[in-house]
């Protein structure tokens, strides 16, 4: 018999937490409290299973970036209730799509109707302008990863409200540090704001680079927004050569 892939590990350890009681990842103190004594019976467990046969002690299966995504994914699931979108109408959890090992990223807002239905971040008009804008600057869709703030449809289109937002955004940072781009490009105001925690207008931010869990983040309009003032494309690409420039400089060292 084969021994059991990564993934098979990782659904041995969702279910182990399952067994534990633990249904998801949170962040009050209790769950984390909990979480970390079944880290280290875990440990334990896996230690004494190591004293007792040597040639398996040191055994690490380290997780892709595919399989930590997976793990993520699944740990989300597909019928997600922690907020009230799910009684809102959506049909469905748009979690991300593209490379996992990107150095580029985008995050917009939610998904709209078009994402709703196709499970998939960026498929509408706005979508299709965003994969314009990523060809320009050299790239193809698959090279980059794009997900957005909030992994369900708010009713008509509406902006997310401060507690759909505390659910949601925690999978976000989740992917971010999964994934480790060297560049994040904030599609729009919400995004902006959300990422940066600021409140100040995306007029203003816009043009500027900031230092972000490790990447540079570049806020910059929403494709959206470009469908609306064709005449703002200009600045959008001024960002883009500046996305581009960086992703080069990287590749340099």
């Amino acid at each position: 018999m084969p021994p059991p892939g990564p993934r098979d590990a990782i659904r041995a350890h969702l279910e182990y937490f399952g067994e534990l009681g633990v249904d998801g990842v949170r962040l009050d103190s209790e769950w984390r409290a909990r979480a970390d004594r079944g880290v280290r019976l875990q440990a334990d467990s896996t230690r004494s299973e190591a004293d007792s046969n040597p040639a398996e002690a040191g055994l690490h299966i380290p997780l892709t970036h595919v399989d930590a995504l997976e793990a993520l994914r699944l740990d989300i699931g597909p019928d997600c209730s922690r907020c009230k979108l799910h009684t809102l109408g959506r049909k469905q959890v748009v979690f991300g799509v593209g490379n996992p090992n990107a150095d580029l990223m985008f995050v917009g807002e939610a998904p709209g109707a078009d994402e709703d239905i196709q499970g998939e971040p960026f498929v509408g008009r706005a979508g299709q302008l965003l994969t314009k804008i990523i060809e320009a600057i050299d790239l193809k869709r698959e090279d980059v990863y794009i997900a957005n703030v909030i992994k369900c449809r708010p009713p008509g289109n509406r902006n997310p409200e401060p507690d759909e937002v505390e659910q949601c955004e925690p999978f976000l940072f989740r992917q971010i540090d999964i994934i480790k781009p060297r560049v994040i490009v904030a599609l729009g105001k919400f995004a902006a704001q959300c990422l940066l925690k600021t409140d100040a207008p995306i007029t203003r931010i816009r043009g500027r680079e900031f230092t972000y869990r490790d990447a540079v983040l570049i806020p910059t309009y929403h494709p959206a927004y470009l469908l609306r003032n064709p005449s703002a494309k200009r600045d959008v690409w001024e960002d883009m050569k500046r996305v581009r420039a960086l992703l080069s400089q990287d590749a340099r060292q």
